[in-house]
């Protein structure tokens, strides 16, 4: 029996490793494409079946064309889950070129990996799923760099919703809260740690994406808004 395939970017750590775990126990093979080399080769040598891991850097596309065409080999990919990205957080006026670089790897790495599984997938029979952020529904102060970079992943989802509409090519918006992740250890003068741990559990976070989008065939979910309480 051909497997089902979901392609996460960035599932490494945090929210990402929530779902890597998460849907392979809900039966799925999982591809994980990240570029953290000692974490990547923890995990290869924790997930012995219905896992591979392709270590590199989602916004080259040399690195994602192969990744896929050898993903498409293994199985039938099903899902494509956008999850990967990085930021800072700076008053408006300290923004460096090196800070928007960063901040837009997210950005295009969903337009690379999508662009490409569309194409192995020939425009049929696909749900990506793009995980972006509640910055991606309103300006946040210190988040300038960090909100563009969502806001432009937001007009992207919503012109691939246009492009497939009323095809078997589903597209989901993804709209998260703050969680409690590694990925504030870099970014602890904007939140502390003692903030963080306020935030939403990521193992939470992963079970509602992931019931929402392994559901009937006659039941769409278009957007998927969490916030905690």
């Amino acid at each position: 029996m051909e497997k089902n395939i979901l392609i996460i970017t960035g599932g490494s750590s945090g929210l990402g490793l929530e779902i890597v775990k998460q849907a392979m126990n809900r039966g799925l093979y999982v591809c994980n494409l990240g570029r953290n080399e000692q974490k990547m080769k923890e995990l290869d040598s924790i997930f012995q079946e219905n896992y591979k891991g392709f270590l590199g850097d989602i916004a080259d596309e040399e690195f994602v064309i192969k990744s896929i065409q050898e993903i498409a080999k293994i199985g039938n990919i099903a899902y494509l889950i956008n999850n990967a990205e990085k930021a800072c957080f700076k008053e408006p006026s300290q923004y460096t070129k090196a800070d928007i670089e960063l901040s837009l790897k997210g950005l295009k790495g969903m337009i690379l990996c999508s662009t490409q599984t569309l194409k192995i997938k020939k425009e049929t029979d696909l749900k990506i799923i793009n995980i972006m952020s509640s910055a991606a529904l309103k300006g946040n102060k210190q988040e300038a760099l960090y909100c563009a970079a969502k806001w432009g992943e937001r007009g992207y989802t919503e012109s691939l919703k246009a492009a497939y509409k009323g095809s078997s090519v589903k597209i989901i918006g993804v709209y998260p809260g703050g969680m409690n992740t590694e990925f504030w250890e870099n970014n602890r003068d904007y939140v502390s740690e003692e903030k963080s741990k306020a935030f939403m559990p990521p193992k939470e976070v992963a079970t509602v994406i992931l019931d929402n989008i392994m559901n009937y065939h006659n039941v769409k979910v278009a957007d998927i808004i969490i916030e905690r309480n």
